[in-house]
């Protein structure tokens, strides 16, 4: 979605700004609902605890990847409001989306960098069977349609869905 919303920026709304700004509204609602909402306080509330007990080195990480929960859902409303303000107030309002954007994304990106090269090896070093088998299914009970899986909850589909038949190609199915 990251990436996606990176290309769709940098394309600018041409002679479709209502699709270009519905797409995109789609993507930042998405990121605020699934992640933010459903995802990471699973990993606050679940995986950090358990990774960090079994291997405390990894306490500084896991502090990070905590702030950055705790920032993330402001952030994302934040950047829906410039989006809106651009949207509603005109070209002025370009530059700053567009700065806070790129931001959001590299901070993002970040994130999933920590978590995918220092949390999730450790946690395949140090976890218990027991313990997969319980994040396993807490994290199945909302799975992300964007991992190529079916939503527990047909909205998140039906979302992501519309995202990508409105997405111009290549982004999306959408006309070019």
């Amino acid at each position: 979605m990251l990436r996606s919303m990176q290309m769709m920026v940098a394309r600018g709304p041409g002679d479709r700004a209502q699709r270009f700004f519905d797409v995109l509204r789609a993507m930042l609602f998405y990121i605020d609902e699934f992640p933010e909402r459903m995802h990471h306080p699973k990993e606050s509330d679940l995986l950090f605890p358990r990774v960090v007990r079994a291997a405390p080195s990894v306490m500084a990480t896991v502090e990070q990847l905590e702030r950055d929960h705790m920032n993330g859902e402001k952030a994302v409303r934040e950047l829906q409001h410039l989006l809106l303000a651009w949207e509603l107030l005109g070209e002025q309002r370009k530059p700053e989306f567009e700065a806070q954007c790129q931001r959001y994304i590299q901070f993002y990106l970040e994130h999933m960098r920590l978590e995918e090269t220092v949390i999730l090896p450790e946690a395949a070093k140090v976890l218990t069977d027991a313990d997969w088998k319980v994040l396993d299914a807490a994290f199945l009970q909302n799975r992300d349609p964007l991992a190529g899986r079916q939503a527990a909850d047909p909205v998140y589909d039906r979302l992501f869905t519309r995202i990508v038949q409105q997405a111009p190609a290549p982004i999306g199915l959408g006309d070019a």
